[in-house]
């Protein structure tokens, strides 16, 4: 697909612009400079032509946490690959001498290059950008990603670029490849994270530090595997709201946890070299409420006790994890080495057991068979005198569970409060033992119905 690359030195409101060109707010807008760091990529909304619009850190500034240069570079990769490149600049501020130098660095681009005059609010502002034709770029689009000023100008402009660039070629590539999981990957700052991501693309595709909290949005990849495209969401690192030390962080978090709610699987990250922390068992929790299949990735599994052999290492870690997260217990995992590249073949190996497992929910009828022997088997305990009794059983898929299908088990009891938290529990483990499905959480729906009753719906 064709990529159009949003450029430009920091706080001009390019990330702003990438919102109003992809229809909904994905970049973290704030007054403070340097919020975007990595590459963010979505679909362009605006435009005829199917293309990606890609918002980059801003080039140019010294940022006050060392990742001037990383950023630079990340913008430089956009450049490299794009097809259009929206130069944007600010009305407010007239020309600086990054812009400057940006113009200059843009003329070895080998894509044609848009200049966009951005937070232009009102015909006044309009009148005092004339300035900017002495970049070398025309007189420029005048523009206010603030009000959506002028969208309509820039979808012609990206249209007329773009549109000579769809190839039947490409076309038909695009209708032989199936839509993919949605995969968010989360976890504490510093697990690991954007270090996954790289391994798996084999690419320096978001930006790595020690310093945590360099991922600050929910940031979009599109990751192609065996024919199917892929979203791999790499998320902010959630860390106690006691602990955020500012608005885009407590900003950062929400998107994490949303990106958790709109996943179809979750790759829970956790930097075993440090051991399972309290805010790693938050995140669990997250992923359990939402009922999210889930993979745990053990990251940094090299640096877990180097000295002993892998398969001691390996039990040890699986003891540490199981007790530590009994709660999501239905979780398999792998333990890997993102840094090194080591075993990262396995995350994607385990997600397709985890897919085919869940493509064959238990039917009916065999739901109701194994229940009917679970209750002779080991009889609920009375209450006051009143005995649980099972009437039917059925298995429901939510609509929004299509991906990976998450069956909640609905039973129909002669009363839904004489079921104990216990038997619920033995009931989840019979049922995994008789119809193992890595990966998947269980849930039960219990609804109280009469005998009567139940005759009327069979």
């Amino acid at each position: 697909m064709s990529t159009v690359a949003i450029v430009g030195r920091p706080n001009v409101g390019k990330s702003a612009l990438f919102n109003r060109l992809v229809g909904r707010r994905i970049a973290i807008v704030h007054d403070q400079p340097g919020v975007t760091r990595d590459r963010i990529s979505a679909p362009c909304a605006i435009s005829a032509a199917s293309c990606t619009i890609v918002d980059t850190g801003g080039i140019g500034a010294t940022l006050d946490d060392g990742f001037s240069a990383a950023v630079h570079t990340e913008a430089d990769i956009a450049m490299q690959t794009a097809d259009l490149i929206l130069f944007v600049v600010d009305a407010k501020d007239g020309i600086t001498a990054i812009d400057q130098a940006l113009a200059q660095l843009l003329r070895k681009a080998k894509c044609p290059v848009q200049l966009l005059i951005n937070k232009a609010d009102n015909d006044k502002q309009e009148q005092l950008i004339g300035d900017f034709a002495t970049l070398g770029y025309g007189q420029g689009i005048p523009t206010s990603a603030e009000l959506g000023r002028n969208m309509a100008l820039i979808g012609d402009k990206i249209d007329e670029v773009i549109t000579p660039l769809q190839k039947d070629i490409e076309q038909a590539v695009e209708t032989t490849q199936r839509e993919g999981l949605k995969i968010a990957i989360v976890g504490r700052p510093n697990a690991g994270k954007s270090s996954l991501i790289n391994a798996i693309l084999k690419d320096e595709r978001t930006i790595v530090s020690d310093v945590a909290g360099t991922t600050r949005d929910a940031i979009d990849v599109p990751y192609e595997f065996l024919g199917e495209r892929h979203t791999l969401i790499d998320t902010a690192g959630i860390r106690r709201r006691t602990k955020m030390d500012s608005s885009v962080e407590v900003f950062s978090a929400m998107r994490a946890e949303r990106s958790i709610r709109r996943a179809d699987l979750c790759l829970l990250v956790i930097d075993c070299a440090d051991g399972v922390s309290a805010q790693d068992r938050k995140i669990a929790r997250m992923i359990q409420d939402e009922k999210k299949p889930c993979l745990i990735v053990l990251n940094k599994f090299d640096l877990y006790h180097p000295g002993a052999g892998k398969t001691a290492r390996l039990e040890e870690v699986t003891e540490h994890v199981r007790n530590e997260l009994f709660f999501l217990n239905y979780a398999p995992f792998v333990a890997v080495s993102a840094l090194k590249q080591q075993s990262i073949g396995l995350v994607f190996a385990k997600l397709s057991e985890i897919r085919k497992c869940a493509q064959e929910p238990i039917t009916t009828g065999k739901l109701n068979r194994f229940l009917a022997a679970a209750f002779e088997k080991s009889p609920p305990q009375a209450k006051k005198g009143k005995r649980l009794k099972l009437l039917y059983a059925t298995t429901a898929i939510n609509d929004r569970y299509t991906a990976i299908p998450v069956p909640t088990y609905i039973m129909f009891v002669n009363d839904k409060r004489l079921l104990a938290e216990n038997y619920e529990q033995y009931l989840t483990n019979r049922l995994r033992e008789d119809h193992p499905s890595p990966g998947i959480p269980i849930s039960f729906s219990v609804r109280s119905r009469n005998a009567t009753d139940m005759k009327k719906l069979k």
